[in-house]
């Protein structure tokens, strides 16, 4: 029975990923910020689930996850939902700086000790949702795009460190499109806006079938190719935005 520590598991992909996975018989380890989520999601399934109520921008989250992965009895997979995004043109410094806690803090925070869990243990997976966002700079969003790109290299150097030492950690970079989550409701509408239940789906597929790096879905996959074709002095004449 695989063992998998979801952090994010309150809503959106997390939350529907964490069901798929109850489904496929896994143990879960569900993680995030909303005790009350967690308990009703526990409810579902008693017998395969332990939680723990983590804040990952807090100095503590990394024993909770200690204690969350002991009451589970270990764990093959960590899979990093958590984050959050904002358009934000206004340059707000509360929401930039608040998305670089989260986004970029709180994600090494939490990956780092996943590493240290798996350094010591034999090895293991590290699953993160990082974004196409991280491909360019997006004037709408500019800390978002910015620390999506930092988790994309983050991933990579620490994917050649695990290499350096032999420690038999490998890495999944999961880059969706627009999904319909919390993350993007009150924010105007998106083009190309997938479902929730379709990203999770694929991101099911992509943890039974490892892969080091997928873009969700083929048409994000197609777009990002033409994006890095885009010279800088281009891409900086370009209105990307969502619609209002």
């Amino acid at each position: 029975m695989k063992r998998i520590v979801i952090v994010g598991a309150t809503s959106g992909i997390g939350l529907e990923v964490a069901r798929l996975c109850i489904r496929a018989g896994w143990r879960v380890g569900a993680a995030g910020r909303r005790k009350e989520a967690l308990e009703a999601l526990r409810s579902e399934a008693p017998g395969q689930v332990e939680t723990e109520t983590i804040d990952i921008t807090r100095d503590d989250a990394p024993e909770r996850l200690a204690r969350l992965v002991e009451r589970l009895g270990g764990m093959e997979i960590y899979f990093h939902a958590s984050g959050i995004g904002s358009r934000n043109t206004a340059l707000r410094p509360d929401i930039e700086l608040n998305t670089l806690r989260t986004n970029g803090e709180g994600f090494v925070r939490m990956v780092t000790a996943a590493f240290g869990h798996f350094r010591s243990h034999g090895g293991g997976r590290i699953a993160v949702i990082s974004s196409i966002a991280g491909t360019k700079g997006l004037g709408s969003a500019p800390a978002y795009s910015a620390t999506k790109r930092m988790q994309n290299t983050y991933i990579d150097a620490l994917a050649q460190l695990s290499r350096m030492e032999n420690c038999g950690i490998r890495f999944t970079d999961i880059r969706p499109g627009f999904v319909a989550t919390p993350l993007l409701s009150g924010d105007g509408r998106y083009p190309m806006l997938m479902r929730t239940e379709k990203v999770a789906a694929r991101i099911m597929h992509v943890l039974r079938h490892p892969r080091r790096r997928v873009v969700i879905d083929r048409r994000y996959a197609l777009m990002v190719f033409f994006w890095k074709l885009i010279p800088e002095w281009l891409w900086e004449r370009l209105n990307i935005r969502k619609d209002d």
